[in-house]
């Protein structure tokens, strides 16, 4: 089950995080993954993971707010079966203590560059008579969280994305999905509490884990296999949906 043999996989922000998890777990299943990442060093550590591993994969540095650059990339590429938009950045703020600066930033990586994707994307899939988008949302985009002004707005914006793919290309046979993550532990998380709690990492850390009903953060790979699921042919009958997968947090917390 899950297979994605002979597949053409391209994982956004694939160096860290989800999307490496993502790029690994898809390397496993069969699909040569095509990392792209901003870091070179980090895409470069995680195709050498997947290749160790038995499975193939390509590297390539990509900045996706840059259009010209994600769309010549995908044209290298040539054939795309599944593209997994993992790419994304935070901040910390309010609507009166964001900078235009930070929401300019948040705005041309997360929405534009998710955008760019979709555009150097859909092409190649509608000349290879379909394919499947998952793009990751987040539940900042389905509840208020503190401070998380700019964040939210970029979240909102792909849940839309993405219902407007899903609808567009049906007859494409292009399906389009998102996920809606609650916190997940990555190296991202250790950094925000290094740099915002020093001294307190481990309390604020429990904290922060406390607020999802569960009782602790998600793991990257237990994301990841939900993505698989989504992206493979096991799903070929889902499209249009968003799916938090959240420990509880939406709809358990009162």
């Amino acid at each position: 089950m899950f297979n994605l043999t002979n597949q053409n996989a391209v994982v956004t922000g694939a160096g860290s995080g989800i999307g490496k998890s993502v790029a690994l777990l898809f390397g496993k299943q069969g699909a040569h993954v095509f990392v792209l990442d901003v870091n070179e060093k980090q895409a470069s550590d995680t195709v050498s993971e997947i290749i160790e591993a038995g499975g193939k994969a390509t590297a390539q540095v990509a900045d996706v707010s840059n259009q010209q650059k994600v769309v010549e990339i995908f044209q290298q590429i040539g054939r795309v079966d599944v593209l997994v938009n993992s790419a994304g950045i935070s901040h910390i703020g309010k609507a009166d203590t964001t900078t235009a600066a930070d929401f300019d930033r948040l705005f041309n990586v997360n929405v534009k560059g998710l955008y760019n994707c979709l555009y150097a994307a859909i092409p190649l899939m509608k000349k290879n008579k379909g394919g499947v988008i998952l793009n990751m949302s987040s539940i900042a985009a389905i509840v208020g969280i503190p401070d998380r002004f700019a964040y939210s707005m970029t979240k909102g914006a792909v849940a839309a994305m993405t219902l407007s793919v899903a609808k567009d290309y049906l007859a494409d046979n292009i399906r389009c999905n998102c996920i809606s993550p609650a916190r997940v532990h990555t190296a991202f998380v250790d950094g925000f509490l290094a740099k915002n709690y020093p001294g307190k990492e481990a309390e604020m850390f429990e904290k922060l884990s406390k607020t999802q009903p569960i009782g602790r953060m998600a793991k990257p790979d237990e994301i990841a296999h939900l993505i698989l699921y989504l992206c493979s042919p096991e799903a070929s009958f889902i499209t249009g949906c968003d799916y938090p997968i959240d420990g509880g947090f939406v709809k358990l917390n009162n």
